[in-house]
């Protein structure tokens, strides 16, 4: 039957998937692309063509240094905690028999728990007279106004994010060891290695492609992220929390400058692109060595 399938009848079942992908994706990036070219504020039916003015005002700007920068502290932030406790208790819960499924749902349940849900929460124990404080006065210290501090708002951030993805990757981490030949513990067995040294030779190198993988997809949250910026700091304070993403949004729904945001997403995804890009080649580099 698929012999007898002529070239239009093969150009239909390759396309027809494809449409949601062109309609949702495709047409959507390329009109953007074309927006960043404009100054259309969203709301007038006319524009002018601004050429490169939108990407050059965007890259020479302050706030888009300083937005770039907090984004890599916070993308730096959050996937290497993430993905080191992730790793850790994994590591714990390998050896954890009892109770084992039960432990790991309750490590994975910030996971499944919206972001808003989970940033309000943190808010109220954030406040100055929240949990937090309350317990670090307990102990003699004078706990600071969380939110509200340039020094201490982003780190409340990263707490948050790490707090809620930490179990998603202890998740992919446990999959991974459990995958691992008993045979490797065995010859450690015999060898007399130390629990250090299986974890260096055997559980670390063993599992590197999990973590390239959710070193990328950690990288793309975390460059995404808006909701418990949004909630817990509104980008604030006087910017200390703004990323790109967010500025976008300032750009966009607050002074409708779509021509602008619609550029600054153009540059986003090229950042976002080269940075996936240089993970893959690492995980294809990896594969290669390990098949030779």
């Amino acid at each position: 039957m698929i012999k007898d399938m002529n070239k239009k009848q093969w150009l239909i079942y390759i396309l027809v998937p494809l449409l949601p992908l062109l309609i949702f994706w495709f047409l959507p990036m390329i009109i953007s692309l074309l927006i960043s070219f404009t100054n259309w504020d969203y709301i007038s039916p006319t524009y002018d063509i601004v050429g490169i003015e939108n990407y050059t005002d965007l890259i020479t700007s302050e706030e888009f240094a300083s937005s770039l920068w907090n984004t890599v502290v916070f993308s730096l932030g959050t996937v290497i905690p993430t993905l080191v406790i992730g790793f850790l208790l994994a590591l714990l819960l390998i050896r954890q028999k009892f109770m084992h499924n039960f432990i790991q749902a309750c490590l994975f349940a910030p996971w499944v728990t919206p972001m808003v849900a989970v940033s309000i929460v943190w808010s109220w124990m954030y406040q100055p007279e929240g949990l937090i404080n309350n317990m670090l006065a307990h102990i003699g210290i004078s706990g600071p106004d969380w939110l509200s501090s340039s020094t201490f708002a982003m780190v409340a951030v990263i707490v948050v994010t790490v707090w809620k993805n930490a179990g998603w990757a202890m998740l992919f981490y446990s999959t991974a060891m459990s995958s691992i030949s008993p045979a490797y513990d065995e010859v450690c067995d015999i060898a007399g290695a130390s629990y250090w040294q299986r974890i260096r030779t055997i559980y670390f190198p063993m599992t590197l492609p999990t973590t390239l993988f959710l070193s990328i997809i950690t990288l793309i949250s975390s460059i995404q992220a808006y909701d418990q910026i949004n909630v817990l700091t509104q980008g604030g304070p006087a910017g200390a929390t703004r990323t790109l993403l967010y500025m976008f949004y300032q750009l966009a729904f607050e002074e409708f400058n779509m021509g602008k945001a619609t550029a600054l997403s153009v540059i986003m995804l090229v950042i976002t692109g080269l940075l996936a890009f240089a993970i893959f080649s690492l995980q294809g580099h990896y594969r290669k060595e390990g098949m030779a």
